[in-house]
């Protein structure tokens, strides 16, 4: 699908239903694009589960035997295949050698975090020393922190988006505590302007000039949970270091979904889970980056003896030799049991690049946007008819592969139809349908069920 290249997605779906011969909505567009995915093998390399073994679908309904419409990697990424296999080969090593897995094997329980760390800075445009593996995101984040988050009385503030996900607001805020200043004076929080359901680039720009002096630290998401907004990184992270300020970012739902050049932005730090886009298990392994520029002038907090020096770390002499950067960040030993899966993943990403799955997300979330504004746009001919609103920017620069959707029926009714009918989703509150085409396994194909189901759900919940 080269020759698509710099079309928006809308030009791309009339072009090839055009020299189809058949409509923009046909499913013979969603079968082109199939055909020509040159990504389209890497669903192989996943378990896509039966709509009969999700516990909410309802066969009388739909043919159970059919794989699920599974539009939810922004919660839980499926298992690479490769996952089992190598956990197998953990458990049997550990029944047959013992202690002896700390330094024998394929994967040394010891440091078989450095296997891997070098495939994880690949998919976040980072160099193998600016990343760790380690703990949850939240640890993580509580631990690049406390050594970033140095205030002072005259800068003191954490900027973030209001709605922030909770975990980030509540670590925000004990952070803030932690150093005897008040959340209700030190955390500033972005809101959209009355009327519009995201932040404008200029309006998080303008609040860093205004205030930067105040800030100590700017720490955005990389992709808003709720409303599926890309941030735009660059000239966050120019903004808040023109101005003082060091400026870190919550990758949960960038990580594996769009590209990142945390290197090259000169991002200062940044922390992510691993288990929604890049499809590592619920609660996966973590990782944490710090830039190379801070390689020997940020140090940890808080140190365990997993931070220092491998060639010395089991002499036990209680002398320190920290690693530097984020490596002396690491606490205790990485459970092998998650790395396994983290592994099995990271090298699926290793068969392309972020490069090549931002492409297909572009026009594989474009298709998606396309097809609800043809079917599900309000009508003001037919008031009754029930209608979707698409909250996430338009603009395909300003997302990710998640539509955040609202619905003008109430909706828990749409999602437990969607769920009955075999289609793996999201639902938030108040208001939001959450929808994510994840291009290293979703087809074209799956959109185009989606949409179909979706209009059987709509009809089942309106009535």
């Amino acid at each position: 699908m080269d020759e698509f290249v710099g079309l928006n997605p809308r030009e791309v779906v009339q072009r090839v239903s055009s020299s189809l011969g058949c409509s923009p909505t046909s499913a013979q567009v969603a079968a082109y694009f199939d055909k020509h995915d040159k990504l389209r093998h890497l669903r192989d390399q996943f378990l896509v589960p039966k709509i009969a073994d999700l516990p909410p679908s309802d066969v009388s309904l739909v043919d159970g035997t059919k794989e699920c419409i599974y539009l939810v990697g922004n919660s839980l990424g499926l298992q690479p295949k490769m996952a089992q296999k190598y956990l197998e080969e953990e458990l049997e090593k550990w029944a047959k050698m013992g202690v002896h897995g700390h330094t024998l094997g394929s994967r040394p329980w010891a440091w078989a975090e450095d296997n891997i760390e070098g495939l994880m800075a690949n998919v976040v445009g980072a160099k193998s020393e600016e990343v760790a593996l380690m703990n949850g995101l939240t640890v993580n984040l509580h631990l690049l922190m406390l050594a970033f988050y140095k205030p002072t009385a005259a800068r003191h503030k954490i900027l973030l988006e209001n709605k922030a996900f909770p975990s980030d607001h509540y670590a925000v805020e004990s952070q803030i505590r932690l150093r005897g200043f008040d959340p209700q004076q030190s955390m500033l929080l972005l809101s959209p302007r009355p009327g519009e359901e995201t932040l404008r680039t200029e309006d998080i720009l303008e609040v860093i000039e205004k205030e930067g002096d105040s800030i100590a630290v700017v720490m955005f998401s990389g992709v808003q949970y709720y409303t599926g907004q890309l941030f735009n990184m660059t000239a966050i992270t120019e903004a808040g270091q023109r101005k003082g300020c060091y400026v870190g970012f919550d990758c949960a739902h960038a990580a594996g979904n769009v590209e990142l050049k945390l290197h090259d932005w000169g991002v200062d730090f940044a922390c992510w889970c691993s288990y929604k886009y890049i499809n590592s298990g619920a609660g996966g392994l973590a990782g944490a980056f710090i830039h190379k520029k801070h390689k020997h002038t940020i140090k940890p907090a808080l140190t365990g003896w997993w931070g220092h020096d491998l060639k010395t770390r089991f002499q036990m002499s209680n002398e320190l030799e920290l690693q530097p950067g984020v490596k002396g960040f690491r606490l205790s030993n990485q459970p092998i049991l998650l790395v396994c899966p983290l592994q099995a993943s990271l090298e699926v990403f290793n068969m392309t690049s972020m490069q090549a799955l931002r492409r297909k997300s572009l026009l594989l979330t474009g298709y998606l946007e396309y097809l609800i504004q043809h079917y599900y746009s309000e009508d003001p001919t037919r008031p009754q008819k029930p209608h979707v609103h698409i909250m996430t920017p338009s603009d395909p620069q300003q997302r990710g592969c998640q539509l955040s959707l609202s619905f003008s029926i109430p909706i828990r009714r749409v999602f437990q139809e969607l769920e009955r009918r075999g289609v793996a989703c999201d639902m938030r509150e108040p208001s939001v349908l959450r929808i994510a085409p994840v291009p290293l396994y979703n087809s074209f194909s799956d959109v185009h069920r989606f949409i179909e189901t979706l209009g059987a759900a709509l009809a089942a919940g309106s009535q």
